[in-house]
């Protein structure tokens, strides 16, 4: 059976949309009708006339999918596709870290689950954090649940940023001790870093940027060489996108296996079957709403 054959049959049979994360195998970014950052794709696929999302990502951005387009079905074709940093926090856990620091409000990144979105008063992407913090008027700002991302923004505001101690295990791996070894073997390569790295790994890069603004930077850089500080999926895109260029990772299987774990056969059997369905009640789903539409709201060149 000719799988992506049979996924884009299903897909204009049953009126759906197919969105794949940056970090996903070469063969579904190759298939999927929108490729991009987890926030991304869920304003894309809200957009779109197709009434059902199979969301090939992790479970956090499904729910964010239904979020947006809650009269829609959304699909995640591997239910056991997890975020380790955004089960660090949880709703009880962010409860408890406000009562420590009571008035100051929440910055949520996106890479967290409805719940914590719902118990949040914002939330960022990390490509518009910097913005969103400085948007709002107080001078204390609790920030969860990524410690990296979060400090990567106290560098350019004037504000008290209180850390929650998350982290994305598969980021915080990076040391400088790797990205030194590769820039003694490609000395002509720049250094680019997602924010979610370690601090003293941010601090080598010369250009710090999301996901989305690695693609942008590559392409239009005249730099030949990159060493890129986030994981391997965007690979398949910058070689596409710049064949004469070369690109080499931070370390050996900069790989997020959750990411990983989505294949061809599960989303045919997703479409198939109209397999897992992600949900939420709708008064948490409104809460969590509100955070994002906030977030919305924020100027992009505040």
């Amino acid at each position: 059976m000719d799988l992506k054959a049979e996924i884009k049959r299903l897909l204009k049979e049953k009126n759906a949309v197919l969105l794949a994360h940056n970090y996903q195998i070469d063969e579904i970014q190759e298939i999927a009708d929108f490729t991009g950052d987890s926030l991304g794709l869920s304003v894309e696929a809200s957009k779109v006339k197709e009434d059902t999302i199979v969301f090939c990502g992790v479970h956090f951005m499904a729910e964010t999918a239904h979020i947006l387009s809650p009269q829609k079905t959304v699909l995640l074709p591997e239910i056991d596709a997890g975020c380790p940093m955004a089960d660090m926090i949880n709703a009880e856990k962010l409860k408890a870290f406000k009562a420590k620091h009571p008035g100051a409000p929440v910055v949520c990144y996106v890479n967290s689950s409805a719940e914590v979105k719902a118990e949040s008063d914002i939330c960022c992407t990390s490509a518009n954090a910097v913005n969103v913090v400085k948007s709002l008027g107080e001078d204390k700002i609790l920030f969860v649940p990524d410690k990296n991302l979060g400090h990567y923004v106290s560098r350019f505001v004037d504000k008290e940023i209180v850390l929650y101690e998350g982290f994305c295990p598969i980021h915080e791996r990076v040391t400088k001790k790797e990205v030194e070894a590769l820039k003694s073997e490609h000395p002509d390569a720049v250094f680019v870093a997602h924010p979610e790295c370690p601090p003293e790994v941010v601090d080598m890069a010369d250009h710090v940027c999301s996901t989305s603004g690695v693609y942008k930077y590559a392409k239009e850089s005249g730099y030949k060489t990159f060493i890129i500080g986030t994981e391997e999926g965007v690979g398949y895109r910058l070689r596409k996108e710049n064949p004469d260029k070369q690109f080499y990772f931070a370390y050996d299987s900069f790989k997020c296996k959750n990411m990983k774990k989505t294949t061809l056969k599960k989303i045919y059997d997703a479409l198939l079957n109209d397999q897992y369905r992600v949900e939420l009640d709708k008064q948490l789903r409104d809460r969590a709403y509100s955070s994002i539409e906030r977030m919305l709201k924020v100027p992009r060149n505040y």
